[in-house]
Formats: C-alpha cells, structure tokens, sequence
C-alpha cells in the first residue's frame, strides 16, 4: 500500500483535491436527512416521521430519476474538457439546463396523480398520509432550482472545479438546516416547515449557482453566449444517452421506494424505522460518491485525452480510497451506530427494533463501495448502456430475486435484498469493465 501511495503520490493528491471538497460537502446531505428526522422525530408520534419518510421518499424517487442530468452532463463536460473544446462546454450547459426545465415543470404538471398514487401504493394510515401530503405539495414546487442544481454542480465538477459543487452544496445545506430547525422547531409548522425549508435552500442555491458558473466560464473564456448551440443532432445525441442512464435511475428508485412502501404496508412503526435506517445508507452512498464524483471527472477527462493508461490508473486509485473509506464506515457504524439511532429518534419502539437491524448496515459500506465507485468511472466513460444494463440484473436478482425467496423474514428480507442488490451491482460492473479491457473498448 505505501509503495502504491508513493509511486503515484501527485495523482493520488490530485483525486483528492477534487474529491475532498465532494466529500465534505456531500456529508451535509445525510446530515440534512438526520435534522429532518431529529426534528420530526421528536414531535412524540410516529405517525409524523413515517409522513415525512413517505413524502420525502416520493421527492426523492422524482428528483433522483431526474439525477441523469448530472451523470451525462459531468460525463460529456469532462470528455470535452479533455479536448479543451470550449464551445462544446458552453453548448452542452445550455442543452442540459433547456433539459432540466422540460423535466421539471412535467413533474409539476403530473403531481395530482402522482399525489393519487402515494395513498394507493404505500397503504398507509390516514394520518400519516396527511404528512406525507403536507410534505409533498409544497416541495414538488422545488423542481425547476433542484433539477438546474443538478446541471450547474455537474458542469463545475466535469471542468475539475471541486470547490463549486463544495459551495453549492454547503449553501444549500446549511440553509435547509437552519430553516428546518426555525420552521419546525420553533415555528411548530412540523412536516411542512421542513418541506418550506428545502424548497426556499433550493432557490437559494441555483441563484448562488449561476453565480459561480458565470465567473467561471468569463474566467476560462468559455462562449456562453454564442449562438449555434442548438442543434437537433446534438440534442438527440443526449437525450440518447439520458434515456438509459433515466432507466438506470429509475430502477435503482424502484428498489428504494420498494423498502419504503413495503415497510409501510408491514407497520408505522417498520415505516419509521426505515426512514432512521436509510440515512445511514445515505451517509455511507455520499461519502463514498464523493471519490466517484471525482473518478466521473478524471475518467473522462482521460477519455477525452484518448489514453487508456491514465483511465486505468485513475481506476486504480478510485478504487483504493474507496475501500478505506467503506471500511472505516463500517468501523464506525459497529461502534456507534446505537447511539446514532437515539440521536435520530426518542420513541423507544423504534429505537428497539433499529437496533435489530442494525448489523445489516454495518455490512453495507462494504458491499456497496464497488457499485457507487464504478458508477462514477462508467459515467466518465458514457457507458450509459452498460450501466443500464447491469442495474436491470441486479436489480431482478440481487433484489427482487432475493425478496421474494426470503419474503417470510419481512423487514430483514428488505434489508438483506438491498445488501444482495449493492453487492452485484459492484460485481457486475467490475466484470464489464474488465471485458473493455481485455477488448480494447474503453475508449469507444
């Protein structure tokens, strides 16, 4: 290991740099997820975190879907900075953001029935509907400054400016956390104050967004502002590529919304419990994105140089750092992860039955560390076919397969289909990176 480190020290502090600022700021988004539920968790009734959990899951599912805005824009930004074609960089921004709104006020026009569809597939209780309605009508307004978020954090990450995407992420944070604990806290607007608070931190970002993207392109002499941009070939060229990395998304929220309403159906209190166990997942999924956000960057970077020795050594670096991060998670989470859950929530059912499940995400960092990590290589590459690909196999196997052969455990076969899920998918990635390898197709 420490010849390894010394023999590739610059590019090794060179990743790091990129993905430090990621790291940090990506923290702050699990961290929002633990004041939401602290603060709703608090409230003295389940039936209030299990709404936020269904609402905020509906949210989540909607503007992860849309998360093919950032892949393909870092993926296409990186690749053209590689070649230093400057145009190219301006007219993709353009595209993408032009995609963002079209996605954006579709969601809104579409949310009475998607409303209809959260009472009809979670089966949940009348009052913790009336939560998750609260929640969700005011957030989905938050569409458009989210989605653009996206484009512009992805643009900053594919021309290597990590303290952009550190910015825009720590701005957004801190406002939705402050506004929380002000909305709910001492205002008393429960559920809805934490949706007010993430709608207002969203708009809030783009502003300070546009901001940053501007300065940066007049600095790097990047033509904002030229025509010509809009070409219906260039168009198609992305909309094919977001077209599978959308069907991507849409089955790995598939298998996330499955552990949401499925848990609903079991019980308020499973619901509940739930909602407190994911955000270690979340926490462990971007600190880990962290290192494969920087991996999209430099990946595609390389791939746009047309070397195929450098795709392979950022591969390899990837891929170190991400084992020690996903170990050292799996280390804490054994050592506190008890104290973690009473931090989330005071109500002693489901502070009992979190602790049950707990040693499934001990073990989680470790499975998932190779999924998140070759997502962000496939992404540099533009591989959206394969990642397609493999997310459909793993998802029919490593997760439904899985559920539907221990079903009779309940919440643990959830837990145990999600851990199968996490750990194929890293499995089927590593073989097909392995088979362009050998077949010299990595930079097709």
């Amino acid at each position: 290991m420490k010849k390894f480190l010394n023999r590739h020290k610059a590019h090794h502090k060179s990743l790091l740099l990129l993905a430090g600022p990621m790291i940090l700021s990506n923290i702050t988004v699990p961290l929002l997820g633990i004041v939401d539920t602290a603060v709703i968790g608090h409230l003295g009734s389940a039936h209030f975190l299990a709404g936020i959990a269904l609402g905020a899951t509906v949210i989540s599912l909607l503007f992860w879907l849309a998360g093919f805005l950032r892949m393909s824009t870092t993926g296409l930004v990186a690749q053209a900075y590689g070649k230093k074609d400057y145009p190219q960089l301006a007219g993709l921004l353009k595209r993408s953001l032009v995609l963002a709104l079209i996605v954006a006020f579709s969601l809104i026009a579409l949310s009475p029935l998607i409303k209809n569809a959260i009472a009809y597939l979670s089966g949940s209780s009348a009052q913790v509907l009336a939560q998750a309605y609260s929640y969700f009508e005011i957030r989905i307004f938050s569409a458009p400054a989210a989605l653009c978020n996206l484009v512009l954090l992805a643009w900053m990450l594919g021309i290597h400016y990590g303290k952009g995407p550190f910015y825009l992420l720590l701005v957004t944070n801190i406002t939705n956390i402050v506004l929380d604990i002000y909305f709910v806290v001492y205002l008393d607007w429960q559920v809805a104050g934490a949706a007010w608070a993430s709608l207002i931190a969203d708009y809030t970002a783009l502003l300070f967004a546009l901001f940053l993207v501007f300065r940066l392109a007049k600095k790097m002499t990047v033509p904002l502002f030229l025509g010509g941009w809009f070409s219906r070939d260039k168009m198609w060229a992305l909309l094919s590529l977001n077209r599978d990395i959308f069907i991507r998304s849409l089955i790995l929220q598939l298998c996330f919304s499955f552990m949401t309403f499925y848990g609903a159906r079991i019980g308020e209190v499973t619901l509940a419990v739930n909602a407190v166990l994911l955000n270690f997942l979340m926490l462990v999924s971007f600190a880990l994105d962290g290192i494969a956000y920087a991996s999209e960057a430099k990946v595609g970077q390389a791939k746009g140089q047309h070397s195929v020795r450098r795709i392979n050594l950022w591969v390899k670096i990837s891929v170190f750092w991400g084992m020690l991060f996903a170990f050292c998670y799996s280390v804490f989470f054994a050592l506190f992860g008890s104290q973690i859950i009473t931090l989330l929530t005071d109500i002693p059912e489901v502070i009992k039955a979190a602790n049950e499940y707990l040693p499934w995400l001990i073990f989680m960092p470790l499975a998932a560390m190779s999924c998140f990590l070759f997502d962000g290589i496939f992404v540099g590459l533009t591989r959206a076919q394969d990642m397609r690909n493999t997310m459909l196999i793993s998802a029919l196997v490593g997760f439904f397969g899985m559920f539907w052969v221990f079903n009779a455990w309940q919440n643990h076969a959830l837990w145990l289909a999600m851990t199968c899920f996490m750990l194929l998918r890293g499995i089927t990635l590593v073989v097909r990176y392995k088979q362009l390898q050998t077949a010299q197709q990595l930079l097709n």
